[in-house]
């Protein structure tokens, strides 16, 4: 939105006489200043101020993307952080370019002054908000107020800006518009394609939004403040070159201390024994607890693996699935940590394993680890296992059913409950990977605790063609880890009243079920438990299920 149209440049800078210009009614007169050096060259003046456009577009962008990043890592539900942050954005933003139209007496002075602002805020935004959903725990209050700041601040850029524009070489309003626009748009491409593939890579959200400040500093304040020196007076410059040298000595200084204001913020939330911790492209992982255990590991601040009580679900979704037919042939979707697939490598028949799992880090960390590969039985070193980085559904999307088949496909995936997506457990997921059964071929998921999902879940594989079959495990995923600093007591005791986990066997024929003896005896299954969970379950089918889940349809 511009908020100042062309026309005569305001007082306070001439380009055409190297005076103020003066009022018709004035007759005294106005003492001399030097000639602009804006009249010299008035070209190279209006590219330096669209370059100043384009590099300010780029950071606001980054700053955007930082925050919908690292709110889909803390809070999970990227569609909803996503939806906050623009809707919020894009209202401040409107809301500073109203704002903006009491300072464009004096552009180049408050756009300096914006951008020092800008440039402070969108750098320490990452570093600040980790700090307060680690020792607050009000992120999305704290999420939504320095959205609006940082969304207020970029906002006021384009007022100021088309001023500067103006004040360089009067044009038509249109054309200045469209010059400035296009470097707004092509700035805001180029931040946009840098985020995921270069800043988020190299330097992680919180030094990544860091160095975004210092390049928005220097390209923002201190380029206009060059090319507009004349608009200040002496003491009001040396002020706004002092203020933009302070947010860099002040970024320079909290990207010496990220580390350790990352270090106390986990050791808050995840306690002292914090083993490994990272954040990668797709999630943030923290491996927490003594090498002898018990070990915690965290996904996205949610407790994934409680290492005394692990087991349960690993055999619950593997061991069924394999006695119900062949498993020369194993797919596992997921399943990253090592733990599902030493369940599969128990069994006799195995003779392939292909594991299709997104983030690299996480199969590397059950490597690695001693810990974490002790308790996965050093499953990922079997020569019988190949694992394909790759997304699960993007996998499934682009693999061929006619090239290979697998006599089991387990899918080792976070259910909707707990990470807020639904295209693991969607119609489309389900009816690409029932293409890769072979004739006979079973497809095993973990569906939750014995609520609606459950019957979400199975509503999509009945849509894919599948026959069903519901059962479960006594105890909690979690049960045996009291709770951590990082688990919220609401969370918590939801999941202590969870009676059990829930799982779907699946296949184009009633699957029986069972255990195999081709396998040591589970811990906690046993055939007599499994059928029992499976009637009590059946008996409390909805005579009505929901609707399946698919990619397009509401959550």
């Amino acid at each position: 939105m511009i908020n100042h149209p062309a026309g005569p440049p305001a007082q306070g800078l001439d380009l055409d006489g190297g005076s103020p210009p003066r009022s018709e009614r004035s007759l005294t007169p106005q003492p001399a200043r030097r000639p602009s050096r804006l009249r010299a060259h008035p070209r190279r003046a209006r590219l330096a101020v669209l370059l100043a456009a384009f590099v300010c577009a780029a950071c606001g962008l980054v700053y955007e993307l930082e925050l919908v990043a690292l709110g889909s890592y803390l809070l999970g539900d990227s569609v909803t952080q996503t939806s906050v942050v623009l809707s919020v954005m894009v209202f401040a933003m409107g809301l500073g370019s109203l704002l903006a139209k009491r300072f464009t007496c004096r552009p180049a002075t408050f756009f300096a002054l914006v951008e020092c602002t800008l440039a402070l805020t969108g750098g320490l935004s990452v570093l600040a908000l980790y700090s307060c959903w680690a020792w607050t725990g009000r992120y999305q209050a704290a999420m939504v107020g320095l959205t609006c700041l940082i969304g207020i601040l970029i906002g006021a850029e384009i007022p100021l800006l088309m001023t500067l524009i103006q004040r360089i070489r009067r044009e038509d309003a249109g054309r200045a518009a469209a010059d400035l626009f296009a470097a707004d748009y092509v700035g805001a491409l180029i931040g946009g394609l840098a985020f995921p593939f270069l800043i988020l890579p190299a330097f992680g959200p919180g030094t990544g939004a860091l160095v975004t400040g210092a390049v928005n500093a220097v390209a923002g304040a201190a380029v206009v403040l060059w090319l507009f020196r004349e608009e200040p007076g002496p003491r009001v410059r040396l002020l706004l070159w002092g203020c933009c040298a302070l947010v860099l000595a002040l970024l320079a200084a909290a990207a010496a201390g990220s580390g350790a204001i990352e270090r106390a913020a986990r050791s808050a939330l995840y306690g002292t024994q914090v083993r490994f911790a990272a954040h990668t492209r797709y999630q943030e992982i923290v491996l927490t607890g003594p090498a002898e255990g018990p070990l915690r590991l965290y996904r996205d601040g949610r407790l994934a693996v409680c290492g005394p009580d692990e087991y349960r679900g690993s055999e619950a979704l593997v061991h069924p699935a394999m006695a119900a037919g062949p498993d020369a042939r194993v797919l596992l979707l997921g399943g990253g940590d090592g733990l599902a697939l030493r369940e599969v490598l128990r069994h006799g028949g195995v003779r392939s394993v292909l594991v299709v799992d997104a983030d690299p880090a996480l199969p590397r960390l059950a490597r690695t680890d001693p810990g974490l590969a002790a308790l996965s039985g050093r499953s990922l070193d079997d020569p019988r296992v190949r694992v394909a980085e790759a997304d699960p559904l993007e996998w499934l999307r682009g693999v061929r059913p006619s090239g290979r088949t697998f006599d089991v496909v387990l899918a080792d995936l976070p259910v909707p409950a707990d990470s807020g997506t639904v295209k693991f457990h969607s119609q489309e997921f389900y009816g690409l990977a029932t293409r890769l059964l072979s004739p006979g071929g079973r497809f095993a998921v973990r569906a939750g605790g014995e609520r609606e999902e459950l019957w979400q879940v199975e509503s999509g594989l009945r849509a894919a063609g599948l026959r069903t079959i519901p059962y479960a495990v006594a105890g909690g995923a979690t049960a045996s880890c009291p709770p951590g600093p990082a688990e919220k007591a609401a969370e918590r005791a939801a999941a202590d009243a969870e009676p059990g986990q829930a799982f779907l066997l699946a296949s184009a024929a009633q699957p029986p079920l069972g255990l195999a003896p081709d396998a040591p005896p589970p811990r906690a299954l046993t055939a007599d438990g499994l059928r029992a969970s499976a009637a009590r379950l059946t008996a409390l089918r909805p005579a009505r299920p929901p609707a399946a889940l698919t990619l397009l349809g509401p959550r």
